[in-house]
């Protein structure tokens, strides 16, 4: 049976309620966060939102294998299990539990879901937390790499000049302007600009507030929405952003609307500092 990959505060609240050993539920928020409540049985893993990966080659792409595997393994996660991934909101976070939840699929955890709208999703239910810290010994994480989840630098130079392959940037407006190289700072990177032949749709248009909390829009939504800057159901998409965030958010919600979509994990992160890669640097102003 295929894993649900967005669950509600009731769906996540009857797993709970099983008190399996194979459920896992993972806060990505910062741990001053974390230490003040939580959803009760969460742990805490901040490194999905703080890791960079500096290089998709396959020095790099097994250096962050590693680094996963070892902390995964701390945590007594070993892969098998149904995993949940929550944050506060899924924008305030540049699209944290997305990125964990993509961290997780790439890793090779086959059952992975996201809490829709995160922790505010689960408070506004009316639901409980806690801010007891649950205890867990420590196993052998199974590593098995999905490669084919992420697209590496190589593949996305090779992809360039090819029309079938659609160059999604979602960063922010002032980022695809030009006007600042990160989400974190004008000068966090190098060089500021963006991927040749690259188009955008900024990931936030993929959502909306209901009582005030985001939410992915409907499939039928997502397809119109695509459809006004030139991505059909039939489309290929290699997405983009600073560091893979907020384009597993992206890949989560045109998935779902069922549109072949792939990280570009690296993001601009690693394409800007490469100066032996194209940049497209000119200002935008609308």
């Amino acid at each position: 049976m295929k894993t649900k990959l967005l669950i509600s505060p009731q769906e996540l609240t009857s797993l709970l309620a099983e008190k399996s050993l194979n459920n896992v539920i993972i806060d990505t928020r910062n741990p001053e966060d974390y230490a003040t409540a939580h959803i009760p049985q969460s742990i805490n893993m901040r490194d999905f939102f703080t890791y960079l990966l500096e290089d998709s080659s396959p020095t790099g792409l097994k250096k962050l294998q590693e680094y996963f595997a070892e902390i995964l393994s701390k945590l007594s996660i070993f892969g098998g299990e149904k995993i949940i991934v929550y944050e506060d909101t899924l924008n305030n976070g540049y699209g944290q539990s997305c990125r964990a939840a993509f961290l997780l699929k790439y890793l090779g955890c086959a059952q992975v879901s996201i809490l829709h709208g995160g922790y505010q999703a689960w408070l506004a239910a009316g639901l409980p937390t806690t801010d007891e810290v649950p205890e867990r010994e420590s196993c052998i994480f199974r590593l098995r790499p999905q490669s084919e989840m992420i697209v590496t630098t190589s593949e996305m130079l090779a992809a360039l000049d090819h029309p079938a392959i659609i160059k999604l940037d979602v960063r922010d407006r002032n980022e695809w302007q030009g006007l600042t190289s990160s989400p974190y700072g004008t000068d966090f990177c190098p060089r500021k600009g963006r991927i040749p032949n690259a188009i955008w749709l900024e990931w936030h248009r993929l959502m909306k507030s209901e009582s005030g909390i985001p939410m992915f829009r409907s499939p039928a939504e997502i397809l119109e929405i695509c459809q006004s800057v030139g991505i059909t159901s039939e489309s290929t998409l290699y997405v983009y952003c600073f560091k893979g965030s907020r384009a597993a958010n992206t890949v989560i919600a045109l998935q779902e609307a069922g549109i072949n979509a792939r990280n570009y994990f690296g993001s601009w992160n690693e394409w800007s500092r490469d100066l032996s890669l194209p940049v497209d640097s000119n200002l935008i102003h609308a």
